[in-house]
């Protein structure tokens, strides 16, 4: 996680959001992209007129979809593609405004849009202020800025819903994090990154929870203890496959796995998904402990349909990296907060994690699992998946030993 003198806690940053001051919300996934937000409730003219002179980029309400439904702003575009907000349409105050594009004028837009009685009555569309619909699950759902910026407002214990404003330089460019400390050192502003964030709410709340156990015999006729758990953010059933007895000090060898329809239970080789588990399988029943933790995250996390679409996409040439792009997802959007509750809750804290996948290690570590080793799991390369492997190796950064780089 993010250190140094720059950067503020969760617990310093809280009493800020609750007193109306602004926090610098920071992406470094997508280069160190920093967005100001504040409590949509507190908006005042003069926190507008800052972020329209200090931030410069687009200044919008972060909503919930119900607070978006209840008001009739419609969504534009496709609210499922996950790279980019979901914008509505723009709104302002039916009255109590002149032109709507003053400071004062967008502050009061602001304020009507979250008052506890609006309705669609209270707004016209088209307007001078840009509503964000956010995902539920918040920052866990998807580490953004406006999802990370209504989990602030909620975890300070006001409206889910905020003012946020990406930084610009007074070039046009989008600010650099020097671009940021300097904004945040000037202007006595507050700083976070927010996997801190994601990680603070997966610390603090817990979101899954054991849903029902038993025993069951794979078709190696080894023996295994199925848990399934669900979790708070998104409802999805995950299952823990537990061999052996798992002690509080073990080093425990571990896979997790994305569930893929089409190569765990078809055997399609487009993908190396199915060997991959069926090896992982063979090295826990070998040691005689380990988990397997089965997600329910088809595709990446894009799910079954949409790997469909990806799939058709490839056939006119395509890379996975590229239809993942072109459906409007991210290259891997997967998340693995989930996966670790479900170790801790096991009692797992140290783990030799079976993958070739140095993010997955990244992803765990971040959320206090600790990664003592990163065991290989290399299949053979076929004629039908080669090409996907060589994009997950040279895109995606996989660490595959057996396959030499193009080039």
């Amino acid at each position: 996680m993010p250190g140094g003198p720059m950067w503020s806690s969760i617990e310093e940053i809280l009493p800020e959001v609750r007193a109306g001051k602004m926090v610098v919300l920071v992406d470094e996934s997508e280069g160190c992209d920093g967005a100001i937000c504040l409590a949509a409730e507190r908006v005042t003219s003069e926190a507008v007129n800052f972020l329209a002179a200090h931030a410069r980029g687009l200044i919008c309400v972060a909503l919930t979809e119900g607070r978006m439904r209840r008001l009739g702003i419609p969504l534009l575009g496709n609210p499922t593609a996950s790279r980019q907000p979901a914008f509505g349409a723009s709104i302002e105050a039916r009255v109590g405004v002149t032109t709507g594009i003053s400071a004062a004028d967008r502050a009061r837009t602001i304020r009507v849009t979250v008052a506890d009685d609006a309705g669609p009555g209270d707004l016209v569309m088209p307007g001078h202020v840009f509503p964000v619909q956010v995902r539920s699950g918040g920052v866990l759902a998807r580490i953004r800025h406006p999802e990370a910026a209504v989990d602030l407002m909620r975890l300070a214990s006001l409206r889910p819903a905020a003012v946020l404003c990406t930084v610009l330089r007074a070039d046009g460019a989008v600010a650099t994090r020097a671009d940021l400390e300097a904004l945040v050192a000037q202007h006595g502003l507050t700083m976070m990154a927010l996997p801190s964030l994601a990680a603070y709410r997966l610390r603090s709340e817990l979101l899954v929870e054991r849903r029902l156990e038993s025993d069951f015999a794979s078709a190696t006729g080894e023996t295994y203890r199925a848990i399934v758990y669900r979790n708070s953010v998104d409802h999805h059933e995950h299952i823990a496959l537990v061999k052996g007895v798992l002690h509080p000090n073990d080093t425990v060898l571990v896979r997790v796995h994305s569930q893929c329809l089409t190569g765990d239970v078809f055997g399609s080789e487009r993908c190396d998904c199915g060997e991959q588990l069926r090896q992982a399988m063979h090295a826990i029943e070998t040691l005689g402990q380990g988990v397997i933790v089965y997600m329910h995250q088809e595709g990446r996390g894009i799910g079954l349909a949409n790997k469909i679409r990806a799939y058709a996409l490839q056939d006119r040439g395509r890379d996975t990296v590229e239809a993942n792009l072109e459906l409007g997802f991210d290259e891997d959007p997967r998340d693995y907060g989930i996966s670790a509750q479900i170790l801790r809750d096991l009692g797992v804290k140290r783990i030799r994690l079976l993958t070739n996948n140095p993010r997955k290690v990244l992803g765990l570590e971040g959320y206090g699992i600790e990664v003592a080793e990163r065991v290989p799991l290399e299949v053979p390369a076929r004629s039908g998946n080669i090409a996907y492997l060589r994009t997950k190796q040279q895109k995606l950064g996989h660490l595959l030993s057996g396959l030499k780089p193009i080039g």
